[in-house]
């Protein structure tokens, strides 16, 4: 069982420190204390895991590069085992790659080797800066009014989000079992807690099961209980998820992290509604509507064996699939603007939240890791600047705004070789209305997929957007 660390001063931070370097352990371990921070160093990610598994800490520094466990493995157990630690990346070789699987955890930014401690203390100070940050939202939502009733609001005005929207009223009133499809970090748990609260069950509890982060010998004891002695450390008799969401709704994210052994004994759940503690002879039967989410693909799950076909049928009674944040662009700016109201609400009447160069920066981006990547880079902004709008400098280094600067130097013009047909007077054509030929033509070549033909042509959505508005100005002109 973890172990909660001792009350610090509000700048100080519990710190575990993992990297092979001997030398640098050894620096960490003679400076950290003497910047008035708390420090577990361990040589390995391994190690590093274990210290997790004993104790939690406020921050985790680790090195990208370590043998064995490399860091982001150790993000990834750090995400499961102490969801609050933060954590910062420590390497030589700061790649694209590895900068943007960290990110998909939430890591606060990257140091290279050789760092300067003064470097890392500013960092660490912002580490404190974000926790503060976090447990004064937190204290906001306790005493902010807590019997709403009202489905949680899904930000987005795009075609995409309007079906899903759609998607959830018509399945929320009934009793069916619904399967959420969608890339990690898209929302998928939001969709669920929308299909509970618009159902006849938002009175009930809601409770949400990571099925990913269950440890496989002890998931059967969670979702079904356990009678008292039942294993070694059952001293009790404890009520499992599926009873604590009697009457209302269970969420479990990630199914696809199940184990054949236990995806069995969920389908016979589900089929009867019956359920039996880890060591006990007696059934109980629960009134529970099941809802499941997953980022991978189940079908091919179901043809390689790794999950079972009769279970795939049973839980995808109703689908829902929520699209990634880069096939809804326009919705970017809405949800940043929403994501940074959580923190300072008090700003809701400023107009301009972030600058235009920052909505350029912003909107370019490809957000590989979704809504989620999308509130940690507000965040992030959110402890930078004191006072709107947000300015690049605010976001995190990776959003520089060197890419975008690189574009702006760059001429505009596209210059793309495409298949003209027959009959088209090419000649008498000026440069925009061939540019504006071979947008079109690449949309149609991706079925309308902007952010697709925007990749074929070598540009950004951005761009291709700008196209399109010329397009649209052109043939008003015309008519």
């Amino acid at each position: 069982m973890k172990q909660p660390m001792k009350n610090q001063q509000p700048n100080s931070l519990s710190i575990l420190f993992a990297d092979d370097e001997p030398s640098l352990q050894e620096l960490m371990r003679m400076e950290l204390p003497h910047l008035g921070h708390r420090v577990t160093v361990c040589p390995d990610g391994h190690t590093a895991v274990a210290a997790l598994e004993r104790e939690s800490f406020d921050c985790l520094i680790v090195d990208l590069d370590m043998p064995g466990m490399n860091g982001i493995q150790v993000i990834e157990r750090a995400a499961t085992l102490s969801p609050t630690t933060e954590s910062i990346v420590l390497t030589g070789k700061q790649s694209l790659e590895s900068a943007v699987a960290a990110l998909r955890f939430g890591v606060i930014d990257y140091l290279s080797k050789p760092c300067r401690l003064s470097e890392l203390q500013a960092l660490l100070l912002r580490v404190a800066a974000r926790r503060a940050l976090k447990k004064q939202t937190a204290a906001s939502e306790r005493t902010s009014t807590s019997n709403k009733t009202s489905a949680p609001k899904l930000i987005g005005s795009s075609r995409a989000m309007s079906d899903v929207v759609k998607l959830i009223g018509k399945v929320a009133p009934t009793n069916s079992t619904v399967l959420i499809r969608g890339e990690t970090g898209c929302g998928k748990e939001l969709v669920a807690r929308g299909v509970h609260d618009q159902s006849t069950r938002n009175g009930k509890a809601f409770v949400a099961v990571n099925c990913g982060a269950l440890p496989e010998h002890l998931i059967e004891s969670e979702l079904f209980g356990h009678k008292k002695g039942a294993f070694t450390g059952a001293d009790s008799q404890r009520e499992g998820l599926f009873e604590v969401a009697n009457g209302g709704s269970i969420f479990l994210d990630e199914i696809g992290e199940l184990p054949l052994s236990m995806q069995a004994k969920l389908l016979r759940v589900l089929e009867s509604g019956d359920i039996r503690r880890v060591g006990d002879n007696q059934t109980l039967h629960v009134d529970v509507r099941v809802i499941c989410a997953t980022h991978r693909d189940l079908d091919h799950m179901v043809e390689t064996g790794t999950f079972r076909e009769d279970l795939m049928f049973r839980i995808n009674t109703f689908e829902i699939h929520v699209p990634a944040l880069r096939q809804r662009m326009e919705d970017v700016m809405p949800l940043a603007r929403h994501l940074y109201l959580r923190h300072r609400p008090e700003h809701a009447s400023i107009e301009t939240l972030f600058s235009d160069e920052t909505k350029l920066v912003l909107e370019q981006h490809s957000w590989p890791g979704n809504v989620r990547e999308l509130a940690n880079v507000v965040e992030h902004a959110t402890i930078l600047c004191d006072h709107p709008p947000i300015l690049p400098e605010h976001l995190p280094r990776h959003f520089n705004g060197k890419n975008l600067k690189r574009e702006m130097k760059a001429s505009p013009a596209v210059s793309i070789s495409v298949p003209m047909a027959p009959s088209a007077p090419i000649g008498r054509m000026s440069l925009r209305e061939m540019e504006l030929m071979a947008v079109h033509d690449a949309i149609h070549r991706n079925q309308g997929n902007k952010p697709a033909a925007a990749e074929e042509l070598g540009i950004s959505l951005k761009t291709l957007y700008n196209k399109l508005n010329q397009s649209e100005t052109q043939s008003k002109k015309s008519a």
